[in-house]
């Protein structure tokens, strides 16, 4: 990207800052902040608290995300797979990132606000949580987890935004989001096993190597389908939803099927294809049985 002696433009400097995040990828956790606001409705929520819950997602994630590679920088310019990023390229500079991760929790807290007062009032665990992860790797391998929580915290705060209340329900739909998450991020990890280990990094990869890494991975796959079917008998959702969680045993056995401890070529069309099938098949087939059903 073109600078002037002034450094880059404000405009440009967003366009490399959502492209550093990802910002398309909150397609992986909307649509279970959706499904989560669906399943308490029992219907179609009002239009002003879906806007409202989107809002709050693509504020805590874009802030979850800008933090991770604040505080991950050094390592990223360490790193020969992650050195391109746009911090440690000077692509963008760290002072544009710090501003843009404390407008992204004003936004996420805004949300929350326009939400309930339940909402607003758990706003603080959620940041606590989303940009906690980034320090986990510090110091626990099982910093996979601590992600899925972060990400798990979507269909309960949905849930709660409609209905102010908390049932086992939607603790099972964020306890399939945080094992389908931490499953996934073991996965991704591999490829930086040797890293993580030169780095003093804490990953289960690196302490227990590849091939134990991808059967970890499984067993949180395996746990996260039965919290799946869980939630599913729950929310009645009949055949339409019943087809939506065979597809993503489909898919899940598919992901691990690709990836083996000798190949992680395909690791990136596993992570990122799968993934976001995954979600979106879920919203669509017991979000659409819920409605059928309501």
């Amino acid at each position: 990207m073109s600078t002037s002696a002034t450094g880059p433009r404000w405009w440009q400097s967003i366009r490399v800052t959502l492209e550093m995040i990802k910002i398309e990828h909150t397609l992986f956790a909307l649509p279970f902040a959706l499904l989560g606001a669906v399943a308490a409705a029992r219907g179609t929520p009002e239009a002003w608290t879906l806007l409202w819950i989107t809002v709050a997602m693509v504020g805590a994630r874009s802030a979850a995300m800008a933090f991770n590679r604040l505080v991950d920088r050094h390592y990223d310019s360490a790193n020969p797979r992650t050195a391109t990023r746009a911090l440690p390229a000077g692509d963008v500079s760290v002072a544009f990132v710090r501003a843009f991760t404390i407008v992204s929790v004003a936004v996420f807290v805004a949300a929350a606000a326009m939400l309930n007062w339940l909402t607003l009032a758990l706003s603080p665990v959620a940041l606590v949580s989303v940009l906690g992860y980034s320090f986990t790797k510090r110091f626990t391998s099982m910093a996979h987890i601590a992600l899925g929580w972060a990400l798990s915290i979507a269909p309960a705060g949905a849930w709660i935004a409609v209905r102010g209340d908390l049932t086992v329900e939607p603790v099972l739909l964020s306890a399939a989001v945080m094992l389908w998450t931490g499953g996934f991020d073991v996965l991704y990890a591999c490829q930086d096993t040797e890293f993580d280990r030169s780095a003093g990094l804490y990953s289960i990869p690196s302490r227990v190597g590849v091939a134990r890494a991808l059967w970890i991975a499984r067993g949180l796959h395996v746990l996260m389908f039965a919290a799946l079917v869980g939630f599913y008998i729950l929310t009645g959702s009949g055949m339409l939803g019943l087809a939506g969680v065979v597809a993503t045993g489909v898919l899940l056995v598919y992901q691990h099927a690709i990836v083996r401890a000798s190949d992680l070529s395909r690791l990136n069309a596993a992570f990122f294809t799968t993934n976001a099938f995954v979600s979106v098949i879920l919203l669509a087939t017991i979000g659409g049985g819920i409605l059928l059903a309501g």
